[in-house]
């Protein structure tokens, strides 16, 4: 076996663990998956915030306004409170205006390319790759906390920011395979693999794991 193989084999392990513990990531995305549109705009406001949060804001929001023209024609404060309690839920609305205006100004769609998305207001490339992902299946990894907490303890990535961490990963996986790997260790991060007291006795994988290797063989370790 190959090392790719092996990191594709262990990479379906955890999706076969966790998809029976139904994380919040799987129904989030399944549920944003209308337009373009949606799916950049829950993303966005998806930062800092938890997943069945946001999509709580997200049916709100789009159920009073589905188009770039009609998210304007609430205005800033409304859209405020459609997405509240979303952290910075200020900002974001700031941020959404301005993507509905530059939207409807142009006329254009929400873009695939990854320059032209990340040229939007609050949009950086963890948002745009899990855009170009969701909305137009083009193969990318987005590294958000839980990818990069897991990357760094399976030993898959030694990178201290998220671009480097994202570029040691797609030298890892095939690129057919790149378009798993967030849903599937963010849906382990949400379930087992946690930033504080990840559970490690419920995890198939932990013989391949750098850090449960390393807390077990320190002294007073598990």
């Amino acid at each position: 076996m190959d090392q790719a193989e092996d990191y594709l084999n262990i990479l379906s392990a955890i999706e076969e663990l966790t998809i029976p513990l139904d994380p919040p990531v799987r129904s989030f995305e399944k549920s944003i998956r209308s337009t373009p549109l949606r799916i950049l705009i829950s993303i966005l406001i998806s930062s800092r915030t938890r997943d069945e949060v946001t999509k709580g804001a997200s049916d709100r929001l789009f159920q009073a306004a589905d188009t770039p023209e009609k998210i304007l024609s609430l205005g800033e404060n409304k859209i405020s409170q459609l997405i509240y309690p979303v952290g910075f839920f200020r900002q974001k609305a700031k941020n959404i205006i301005k993507i509905a205006e530059h939207l409807a100004k142009t006329g254009e769609e929400v873009p695939s390319d990854m320059e032209e998305l990340i040229s939007l207001p609050g949009v950086g490339r963890k948002t745009a790759n899990l855009v170009r992902s969701l909305a137009f299946g083009i193969p990318s990894i987005s590294v958000d906390i839980h990818v990069f907490r897991i990357s760094k303890r399976l030993g898959w990535a030694t990178g201290d920011k998220p671009e480097i961490v994202e570029a040691e990963l797609r030298e890892l996986f095939p690129e057919k395979s790149w378009n798993s790997v967030n849903q599937t260790l963010v849906g382990f991060g949400q379930t087992i693999c946690k930033p504080v007291s990840p559970s490690c006795e419920l995890c198939n994988i932990s013989d391949k794991c750098n850090y449960f290797q390393e807390t077990n063989n320190k002294p007073g370790g598990k």
